[in-house]
């Protein structure tokens, strides 16, 4: 569990925060397997055993004070009484993992009868979407060639497509056998037969490490349907326009109802990887494309905000079918034709899953990314709580989760990697803030409950007898930690991530730019810098006045010059403000690029990063140029055991995505892809469009908005 500070030392009281302008909060990444600086949780067993407080119901922790017959809670202060079991628990402390370490991960008795638990195996369903293409359906069928080779032996596999009807794959027997149900193309209509009683669930899951060759025998049996395949309602859409027969949306409330007969027997998590190829535009879940284009010119909208809230709730309503199911949906979209991912999203980010957009299948990372996404650990039914010391609290927080209904400041959470991070705002909970005197120190703790499949071998080494079978383990991790308060505005300012910072601000700019659009997602961006500066500069008495009262024109330190851990933030929010996340639509971003930034900047944690040769590292991409000053004689592209490959390489192992990664020349290929990134020579001026101007500009107009906010 990785948890980062936006300021290591916090305010003493709601006047200092006002006054230092810094967002006050938190990231935390609770699968990662290690904190922020490397280190691993101590393990240990009797979860169920931990001390908790009888007022806030923090856990016991290292911080507390603790005597032969109770303990203080950290937290609250409460003393708290130890019952006759912890006594003698804690009289060995050595073998408490509690005792030694603020960060546990501890072993929790599973629910549910022993078969449950042992004989739970990973479920993986590809839903291939056959609207579509030659080229879609090959890299599809690379892509899960990967998967197969990800998968671990024991894991049940499902294949099934969509169009203009459902199929399901029977990969058992000696031939792939296929069986259709057609999709009704009214938009209220369902299907006229449940899919259990086309095919058998557990005839249509095969286990991976006997089925192997017949599930690639029947990738290779997939083909685009032709128009002369449909039925006559799959050819025409609303006012007659042609569609595609993309029946999506009753196909993933099928195969969720399908799935969540044997939830809680067969398996504890099912994960749906939906291929698509365009929008859906047949039967229920259809949506309407037009909305997409130059019609906003003529209508007077806004097409920055109105293509960003989903255009029906039939996503959202069918995410909450999935979780009911205990499934978890990933979309890989793979097309350049507006397909609205801003109503589809909810499917994915409610249920655990991920977005991808691939723009084409030339170039498209899907194999890759499928692979390592597979290759990488996971949780699943996963509860998340943070708790705080009484003088503050949680405010907004930010992730790809579901807030409980009766609960305050717990999220649910049905998949979870070791890249997914969640942030949190704090807020004082009253006027006074922190004591300057006493000798308690602000703490928050990180309770995070999660489930994880144990495959055989892992038990097998430990001693079990449970051969040839996965094991359910439930376990509660939790991380306690102590905070400093700064005595002054440069204690405060010394402390600063701003990585953190950036991350926090990236979730706040999103959810103004989804409530009321990307000109409003800009403006918050740009007058946080604006207040920011102004109060640095009152804060170290930078700002010069004239003898009648006013404001030196241009006396302002934009640089920050003062505040080391401050200077990184100008060219942060510069660099913010010229992606296509927070660009406007006239600049021709794609409003289903912008959806997909939103979906991959607020699930993963933001981390930034004289030769001539540069590496330029723009998240999504990776760019390795040779100046035109290079060495003729230095190999390119450079070799796989240099160490800008060793670099390259670690950039994409700490990736929740693979970078797409490019090779450039100066003087002989063609540069724009590298110098389209080379920010300082454009411009943020309000009418977000680039021009002459760079970054210096930016400044001296930063500062303008400064004078103005302090006259």
């Amino acid at each position: 569990m990785a948890v980062r500070a936006t300021m290591a030392r916090f305010p003493i009281d709601p006047d200092a925060q006002d006054a230092c302008g810094m967002p006050w909060g938190v990231t935390v990444t609770p699968f990662a397997s290690k904190d922020e600086n490397g280190q691993p949780p101590l393990y240990g067993s009797d979860a169920h055993l931990l001390p908790r407080c009888e007022n806030c119901y923090a856990y016991f922790n290292t911080y507390c004070e603790l005597d032969h017959w109770a303990w203080n809670c950290s937290l609250c202060g409460t003393l708290n009484g130890l019952s006759s079991e912890a006594i003698t628990r804690y009289s060995h402390p050595q073998s408490c993992a509690e005792m030694s370490s603020s960060f546990i991960d501890l072993e929790l008795p599973m629910e549910g009868s022993e078969e449950q638990i042992m004989q739970a195996r990973p479920v993986y369903v590809a839903a291939v979407d056959l609207a579509s293409s030659e080229e879609f359906l090959e890299l599809i069928k690379s892509a899960l060639q990967a998967t197969l080779e990800a998968l671990a032996p024991g894991s049940l596999f499902g294949l099934a497509t969509f169009s203009h009807k459902i199929g399901l794959y029977d990969v058992q027997g000696p031939i792939p056998v296929v069986k259709n149900v057609f999709i009704p193309p009214d938009p209220e209509g369902s299907l006229p037969v449940e899919l259990e009683d086309v095919m058998p669930l557990l005839q249509f899951l095969a286990p991976v490490e006997t089925c192997k060759e017949r599930i690639t025998s029947a990738l290779e049996t997939l083909r685009p349907t032709t128009s002369w395949e449909r039925t006559p309602g799959a050819g025409q859409g609303l006012d007659g326009v042609l569609m595609g027969g993309r029946g999506f949306g009753v196909a993933m409330e099928a195969l969720f109802n399908y799935l969540g007969s044997e939830y809680g027997s067969t398996f504890a998590l099912a994960r749906v990887f939906a291929f698509l190829s365009g929008p859906p535009d047949y039967g229920a879940g259809q949506l309407d494309t037009r909305r997409y284009g130059e019609q906003y010119a003529s209508k007077g909208e806004d097409a920055d905000r109105a293509l960003l809230p989903e255009q029906t709730p039939f996503y959202k309503d069918l995410a909450t079918v999935a979780v009911q199911a205990g499934v978890s949906v990933d979309i890989f979209a793979v097309t350049n034709e507006y397909t609205d991912l801003a109503s589809l999203k909810f499917l994915s980010i409610e249920s655990g899953g991920s977005l991808f957009l691939y723009s084409n299948t030339d170039d498209s990372t899907l194999p890759q990314d499928m692979y390592r996404m597979l290759s990488r650990p996971y949780a699943f039914n996963c509860v998340l709580r943070l708790r705080t010391s009484s003088e503050f609290q949680p405010g907004h927080s930010y992730g790809h989760f579901f807030a409980d209904p009766q609960y305050e400041n717990v999220q649910h959470i049905i998949c979870c990697d070791s890249f997914a991070t969640y942030a949190y705002d704090f807020d004082f909970a009253n006027t006074t803030g922190f004591s300057r005197h006493a000798a308690e120190q602000p703490v928050v703790q990180i309770a995070f409950q999660y489930t994880v499949v144990v495959p055989p071998e892992e038990l097998s080494s430990s001693g079990s007898t449970s051969r040839g079978k996965h094991s359910l383990k439930r376990r509660l991790r939790i991380r306690t930690m102590q905070f400093g308060t700064a005595q002054n505005i440069s204690e405060l300012y010394d402390s600063v991530d701003p990585e953190a910072v950036l991350s926090l601000l990236v979730h706040k700019v999103i959810l103004a730019s989804l409530e009321q659009g990307v000109r409003e997602g800009r403006m918050l961006l740009h007058d946080w810098l604006v207040i920011l500066t102004a109060q640095y500069n009152e804060a170290f008495k930078l700002t010069q006045y004239k003898n009648g009262g006013g404001l030196m024109n241009g006396q302002i330190d934009n640089a920050f010059t003062q505040c080391p851990q401050l200077q990184h933030l100008p060219r942060l929010v510069f660099a913010l403000l010229r992606n296509p996340l927070l660009r406007y639509h006239e600049e021709g971003i794609h409003p289903d690029y912008r959806i997909y930034l939103q979906c991959l900047f607020s699930r993963a944690a933001l981390i930034t990063s004289g030769s001539p040769i540069f590496l330029l590292d723009a998240f999504t991409t990776l760019i390795v140029f040779y100046s035109s000053t290079a060495d003729p004689s230095l190999p390119f592209p450079p070799p796989h055991d240099c160490l800008l490959r060793t670099t390259i390489n670690k950039l994409k192992q700490e990736r929740s995505i693979t970078p797409k990664l490019i090779f450039i020349r100066g003087g002989q290929d063609d540069a724009t892809s590298f110098e389209n990134y080379l920010i300082e020579e454009q411009d943020v001026d309000g009418s977000g469009l680039a021009s002459v101007m760079g970054f210096v500009t930016f400044l001296e107009d930063i500062t303008q908005s400064v004078l103005e906010y302090m006259k």
